[in-house]
């Protein structure tokens, strides 16, 4: 059978491939930790489920409208002014299955073939599959671990040419934990404003920062820039609703009514169920969201500090989210029972195979001297994991 072209243009997510695998290694009775997945460890807050397991009681179990009910969307806005600054209506506002899902319905609806988005690297694996799945040309613009992993504005101007359509942004980010400031984010606005160019803004880690950084939003820096903005976030990460799949995003009317037009036609409405659960945590206590984002200050501080103890290996704190990006190329040339390692996908299967330790290689992120760890589990599954690693590389000679 002859499958669409367009299927061609995208591979299997290699973090969900990584998580799969660890879960058959554990299966067959194999000691697998794994530092694969981008999933809080925590459990979902008590009041968010016992809104959902009310309104299950309360029948809330139908259609609701395609792009999110109104109550949601009000609580979408309240959040986005009271935490935000920012001011929108309910006509920009649309409901999806998941950030992800919001992303891949902003991409069909604002990319086509001959159109270029740009994209810093290190970048969330499913941003280019997602741009060239739309028929786009993603363009990539590397930064590097010794300048933050932060892009500079004339680096993103000189990417910029008449067929730049619009430009993706994550801050925090995924998987270098770089967060922007204000200052470091005007320079930016200023280009992408003078260009004309749409914006993508995944504020998904927004609240998941530390030591005492403040999230900026570029939407907040310019009115101009605000007019071509899509924020894009939802309630995965910050209130470990991973599986609840609820996402949004707040922008220009047009493009939202065209992501709804979209989304009649493939999933309809997010579910009902989570929909409610998803008011109670935008308007309830945010006491829980607070202590998880300190243990995992904590747990970011051990795993920094014990990757930085393995002889060659170079890791920056990040400033949010709960990945670390360390550089392991320092172990590539080496072998080990007659195979050498050469890049970070070999590293990858070498740490799986003989340390049982499951990591994602930095070449799915646009940066294969790295591996990307994430560090939302137990102290106790960092502290041995690293011990394992450390004496994984050590053996490659």
């Amino acid at each position: 059978m002859k499958l669409a072209e367009r299927i061609s243009r995208i591979k299997p997510s290699p973090t969900l491939a990584i998580t799969a695998k660890a879960n058959a290694l554990r299966a067959e009775g194999h000691d697998v930790i794994g530092f694969g997945a981008g999933e809080p460890d925590f459990d979902t807050p008590a009041n968010i489920k016992k809104a959902a397991i009310k309104a299950i009681e309360a029948g809330f179990t139908k259609y609701t409208p395609v792009g999110g009910t109104d109550e949601l969307k009000d609580a979408i806005i309240g959040k986005l002014e009271r935490e935000n600054h920012l001011s929108y209506r309910r006509s920009e506002i649309v409901v999806s299955c998941g950030a992800k899902h919001t992303l891949y319905n902003l991409a069909q609806v604002i990319f086509e073939e001959g159109d270029e988005v740009v994209i810093p690297a290190p970048y969330w694996v499913s941003y280019i599959d997602i741009v060239a799945l739309s028929g786009a040309k993603p363009v990539v613009i590397e930064t590097s671990q010794r300048e933050g992993f932060k892009l500079q504005a004339q680096q993103l101007a000189k990417a910029i040419n008449g067929r730049t359509k619009a430009f993706i942004i994550n801050s925090p980010s995924n998987p270098a934990g770089i967060s922007y400031s204000r200052q470091e984010l005007e320079p930016l606005a200023t280009v992408l404003v003078e260009k004309d160019l749409l914006v993508i803004s995944d504020d998904i880690y927004e609240k998941i920062i530390y030591d005492g950084e403040e999230f900026c939003s570029l939407a907040t820096l310019q009115t101009e820039i605000k007019k071509k903005l899509i924020v894009v976030n939802g309630l995965s990460k910050a209130y470990a609703m991973t599986g609840w799949r609820i996402g949004y995003a707040a922008g220009p009317e047009e493009i939202v009514a065209a992501v709804t037009k979209l989304q009649s036609q493939s999933t309809s409405n997010p579910t009902s169920i989570a929909q409610k659960a998803a008011v109670e945590a935008l308007n309830g206590p945010q006491e829980s969201v607070v202590a998880m984002v300190e243990e995992f200050k904590k747990r970011r501080n051990v795993i920094v500090a014990a990757l930085n103890e393995i002889p060659g290996v170079k890791c920056m704190l990040p400033q949010g989210a709960f990945y670390v990006f360390p550089d392991f190329s320092a172990f590539y040339g080496r072998s080990y029972a007659g195979k050498v390692v050469t890049n970070s996908t070999e590293l990858t299967a070498y740490l799986l195979e003989v340390a049982k330790i499951a990591v994602v290689p930095g070449v799915e992120f646009g940066q294969d001297n790295h591996l990307r760890l994430s560090y939302a589990t137990s102290l106790e599954n960092i502290e041995k994991g690293v011990a394992r690693i450390k004496d994984a590389v050590m053996k490659l000679s």
